[in-house]
């Protein structure tokens, strides 16, 4: 293993689709170990059989993929400290377990289900963490005929009783816990398993790890690790502990981000339209802030501009209007290309028609995205006239009404019939002269044909727009409709 040279890993339990609090934490790790020059490592811990989601795996190497954060050791790639999947080094673990026995570090406790559960009732579970230590100072022969009798076991640490043990955490500082606070912790389950912390510690020595970096709610079980890195005489990492992401809840008050607040996984958000590029720039923020104002960073300016000492302590709120916001300049900074490439499948979703030139929808909508799964309820129109009232017509604003609006269709029908290439230009420049000659203002005489070709109040684009993208048949005959619809209607 090289000296000195920054080693970081993201280590996530294969239990369901990435939720936004752990793809921060990846990407916080990415950008510590390649800011520094590092290498940034995937481990999976799969040790936890009752939580373990079938395909979750691939999940976690899909997600990694589309966000941009590669990792230079892992399951799928393999490395020089594999197996990097926890269930695939069960025999790595229970070594080191009878490691800390044989040191007097560690015992074997023959507490069953029944007495566990009668000990939390008690009032012995108001200390040392909740387990009275009854196991810790068991004869040694007692111990043995246990064994040889096949009693099951787990395996604990012996943790100090007096005192207290203090850390040093790189953005929230000196932490200090007391000793009596601390159970005698499980290192190897009954069914032969480690527990989490003790797989992530040993884990973490053999892999070379030196900058943990985990949510600020696994602060409290900090010293349970570095008594184990003590035990074994191992040199303790450095910690990165990061704020919490909260989420608003309808009252106005603030929670931990979690479902009720809405999409949370990036799967989700991915679903529902957001750009993984946009989502990763976000959450870059949610904890970290940069030396200036400046909000747009792509994953390479991420790496160039990230340092640990600018991670916040105070929990991040996370907005999903500001979301939308990176999204929506995101999407603005794409060339017309690309989001035709990107933009087209939501197309499909509200327009069959072979006819409608998907180019000219992408450059009448680009600017007015925020989410890719707007476009087809943004665009339905096209392919067909919704059912609308004639009240649409009448805006104030605009200084129309039903009289004046059936004026202006029925002249520009006329108008249109006669106009030979058919174009955004030659449609604009048509319609603005119209309104010069008859000494009307433009949005007296867009007005009406806007509503009149789409049949709805918002659009994204505008009468020009949208009579270019439906073409000249169609858009005489939405016009023609129009008209026939004041005509009908105008006097009940």
């Amino acid at each position: 293993m090289e000296k000195n040279i920054v080693r970081t890993r993201y280590a996530p339990s294969p239990t369901g689709f990435m939720h936004i609090g752990n793809l921060r934490t990846a990407l916080y790790e990415y950008l510590i170990s390649k800011s520094l020059g590092g290498k940034f490592i995937l481990r999976i811990e799969d040790t936890d059989k009752c939580r373990y989601v079938e395909g979750a795996q691939d999940v976690i190497y899909s997600t990694l993929k589309k966000v941009g954060l590669i990792h230079d050791e892992g399951p799928d790639i393999g490395g020089d400290f594999g197996p990097y999947i926890q269930s695939q080094r069960k025999d790595i673990y229970l070594k080191y377990a009878m490691k800390l026995i044989e040191e007097g570090k560690a015992y074997y406790c023959f507490c069953d289900k029944e007495r566990l559960e009668n000990l939390k009732k008690s009032e012995d579970s108001l200390e040392y963490g909740g387990y009275d230590r009854h196991c810790r100072g068991l004869d040694k022969s007692f111990v043995d005929s246990m064994l040889k009798s096949n009693k099951p076991y787990v395996i604990r640490q012996k943790m100090p009783i007096d005192g207290s043990t203090k850390f040093i955490d790189e953005v929230y500082g000196e932490i200090t816990v007391e000793n009596k606070e601390l159970q005698d912790q499980i290192l190897i389950k009954a069914d032969g398993f480690p527990t989490y912390n003790f797989a992530n510690v040993v884990d973490d020595y053999l892999m070379g790890i030196t900058h943990i970096v985990r949510g600020c709610e696994y602060l409290s079980s900090t010293p349970k690790y570095n008594l184990l890195y003590e035990a074994f005489g191992w040199k303790i990492p450095k910690y990165i502990h990061l704020p919490l992401i909260m989420g608003k809840n309808e009252d106005g008050s603030l929670s931990k981000l979690s479902k009720r607040h809405g999409s949370v996984s990036f799967e989700d958000l991915v679903n529902d339209g957001y750009l993984p590029q946009a989502i990763v720039n976000y959450i870059a923020m949610l904890g970290w802030c940069p030396n200036d104002n400046r909000e747009i960073f792509s994953l390479e300016d991420l790496i160039k501009n990230f340092s640990i000492d600018r991670i916040n302590k105070s929990p991040s709120v996370f907005d999903y209007d500001k979301l939308s916001w990176f999204n929506q300049e995101y999407i603005k900074a794409k060339s017309d290309d690309d989001l035709l490439q990107l933009f087209t499948p939501y197309i499909k979703k509200s327009i069959s028609s072979s006819n409608i030139d998907y180019l000219k929808i992408v450059k009448t909508i680009r600017n007015r995205v925020t989410k890719l799964s707007e476009i087809p309820d943004m665009i339905d129109f096209i392919q067909l006239l919704p059912e609308y009232k004639i009240d649409l017509f009448i805006n104030k604003k605009s200084k129309t009404n039903l009289e004046n609006s059936l004026f202006v269709l029925k002249k520009v029908k006329e108008r249109l019939l006669k106009l030979d290439i058919w174009n955004h230009e030659s449609i604009h420049d048509l319609l603005i002269d119209m309104a010069k000659e008859m000494k009307l203002k433009n949005g007296t005489l867009m007005w009406p044909v806007r509503i009149a070709v789409s049949g709805k109040l918002v659009t994204p684009g505008g009468a020009v727009e949208i009579l270019d993208i439906l073409g000249k048949d169609e858009s005489i005959n939405r016009i023609d409709f129009g008209i026939n619809k004041l005509e009908n209607e105008g006097d009940r």
